[in-house]
């Protein structure tokens, strides 16, 4: 194809051109001709490679510029395929870019090329393709235009960006990759398509830091603590690179920041690997570090993830690593710790409940349930202990034993303990009423020290107390045995106003704790309930032999009790045997499935002034 097939050949005079028509005055003008020549005399001149390309891809005209980059004359370039010149072809996006260009569909390409020089070194070039500015009218009136070309040499300035970006990616401390670089490389390690790994590739995760660092900068020197950083920086990189250990290449290894550290393992081989990886970096980091005189000793927690990459999120391992090491850490630190779905998932379900407790009590999701309370003397229902249950929306029915933990934590428990309170009055109140010819039941209340703390736990009791009616002496509140034994200053306080009100005093699950008994006999307390896992050792009617040493413990306790003024209901009572054997003992009060687990009010009224099933 010649070299004006895609339009008039610009070395061509106007007076030679067929079908110009004549007249007083030549055409084009001088103006025209001077500026055409000032334009080809450039595009000779320049050091910036370029070249005029037609329509269909071939070079019409090439500078020397070009001639010189391509190792050849600029006349040798003539209807040459100008994307074979620069590589254009090799990458599709690319080719129909510039292909759209070519056919006026496009105002613009440009993409970067690696090229080879002619002198054996590799460049990297900008590649630039705009419409001459005659091409447009051409296109518009359906004519072929011409391009032109120009490829620019950015080696120095991709150098450069290398260069700014090894710095951006890569800590100053340890020269290790930082935190972007290592979501970047995760992220790619999560997108690998199915040809290159499938539903069967694996990732793997060893995410630690350094037990008490802090203590080093604080001690130390922030200078140490860099200098001992980038040792171990050194002793992890050192284990990710023995040799034939990943045969998908080395981990990656990351400082996250702070003493924080990361080794990726992208197509693992699954938990075993990862484990071992996790035994070699605590091994090496449990030898000593000299650092410039001073010898130090430190150690590690890791908390080790491994799952396949398909379903799994970059966020998503990242959480189970950030808790598996809080795991390590909890655990006694200095070790290692593999992720644990049936663990992560109570914590998730607790994390759960703790976000929702408050807004439930609001919401009605609790209700209240209770369990007899019997003379063992003649087998009665003298009381009940109102037992709070979370009917949850996700989860169902949730004993205390599940939240109330949590919500002392949170501090719920005073606003869930009031509502408590005021339910379980004005049911002991209603019952009183319904069954004005019988003896009323008192109700037992749980109260957690917390409540005596953050609350005015006095005023509260005073007011619900009035607001229903309910006369002092039926309500007994139940504190555990280690909060009321180390009952000072405003629980002390608060305890003895309540029992100078008339509230009895119990301690729930007594005999767990301390047992300060001298302090015992100080504390306005009413009631012992003696903890179950002493009357479990009365066995009978199942084959066990009973425990002589449970049985003297709670005879003497009993009588201790009975001596300082107090009764005492034993807790857990589930066998004729059992019941029997405290009353024998002297036991005042019995609780447990013996006589009915904890059921609803309505079951309740049914029982008030008879004898309890079982008694």
């Amino acid at each position: 194809m010649s070299a004006t097939s895609g339009g008039p050949d610009p070395e061509a005079p106007s007076a030679q051109r067929p079908g110009i028509t004549h007249s007083h005055e030549a055409w084009p003008p001088a103006a025209v001709v001077t500026e055409a020549h000032d334009y080809r005399a450039a595009f000779r001149a320049a050091t910036l490679p370029m070249a005029v390309v037609d329509h269909e891809g071939l070079i019409v005209t090439a500078n020397e510029a070009l001639g010189a980059l391509a190792g050849t004359g600029a006349a040798a370039l003539t209807a040459q395929s100008a994307a074979d010149l620069v590589d254009l072809a090799a990458d599709a996006r690319a080719w129909h870019a510039y292909r759209e260009v070519l056919h006026g569909r496009r105002s613009r390409f440009r993409c970067t090329r690696r090229l080879k020089h002619p002198d054996g070194r590799s460049l990297w070039a900008e590649i630039t393709v705009v419409p001459l500015p005659d091409a447009r009218q051409a296109h518009r009136e359906g004519a072929p235009g011409q391009v032109l070309l120009s490829v620019a040499d950015v080696s120095d300035r991709r150098e450069l960006q290398k260069r700014l970006r090894h710095l951006q990616m890569h800590d100053p401390v340890t020269r290790l990759p930082n935190r972007a670089l290592f979501f970047e490389r995760l992220s790619a390690a999560l997108r690998t398509p199915p040809h290159e790994g499938g539903a069967g590739s694996r990732v793997g995760l060893c995410y630690l830091d350094l037990d008490g660092f802090k203590a080093v900068n604080d001690t130390l020197g922030h200078r140490v603590g860099d200098r001992l950083l980038a040792a171990v920086a050194a002793r992890l990189t050192d284990c990710a690179e023995q040799e034939g250990a990943y045969p998908a290449g080395a981990p990656l290894v990351a400082r996250l920041g702070g003493d924080e550290f990361a080794v990726l393992v992208e197509e693992s081989t699954g938990t075993e690997q990862l484990t071992g990886l996790a035994r070699t970096v605590l091994g090496a980091l449990q030898q000593p570090f000299d650092l410039g005189g001073q010898r130090l000793a430190v150690s590690a927690s890791i908390g080790v993830v491994e799952r396949p990459v398909a379903g799994t999120s970059a966020t998503g391992l990242m959480q189970a690593a950030d808790t598996t090491l809080y795991w390590a850490k909890a655990d006694g630190k200095a070790r290692w710790t593999l992720f644990d779905p049936e663990r992560n998932a109570h914590r998730m379900t607790r994390q759960a409940l703790s976000s929702t407790l408050r807004p439930a009590v609001e919401r009605g999701e609790f209700t209240i349930e209770y369990q007899p309370l019997v003379g063992l003397a003649d087998g009665v229902v003298r009381g009940v202990e109102a037992l709070v249950r979370w009917n949850h929306p996700q989860f169902g029915m949730l004993s205390p034993n599940r939240f109330v933990a949590i919500a002392e934590e949170d501090g719920s428990i005073v606003q869930l303990g009031r509502w408590v309170l005021r339910s379980a009055c004005r049911q002991a109140r209603r019952w009183q009423l319904d069954h004005p010819a019988r003896p009323p039941l008192f109700i037992s209340v749980n109260v957690a020290v917390r409540q005596v703390w953050d609350s005015d736990l006095v005023t509260d009791v005073a007011e619900i107390l009035a607001e229903t009616g309910l006369d002092p002496a039926l309500l007994q509140l139940e504190l555990t045995e280690s909060a009321v034994m180390g009952s000072a200053g405003r629980p002390l306080r608060a305890l003895q106003t309540l029992s100078d009100m008339g509230v009895r005093i119990a301690i729930d699950d007594f005999g767990t704790g301390y047992s300060n008994l001298a302090y015992l006999s100080r504390l306005p307390v009413s009631v012992l309930k003696l903890d179950g896992a002493f009357v479990r050792g009365f066995r009978y009617e199942d084959g066990t032999h009973p425990s002589p040493a449970d049985e003297t413990i709670v005879e003497a306790m009993v009588e201790l009790a009975h001596r300082l003024g107090l009764t005492v209901t034993a807790e857990c009572v589930e066998t004729a045997g059992q019941a029997e054997r405290l009353r024998r003992i002297g036991c005042d009060t019995g609780q447990g499935w013996l006589y009915s687990r904890a059921v609803a009010p309505e079951r309740i009224a049914e029982l008030i002034g008879t004898r309890a099933p079982g008694a």
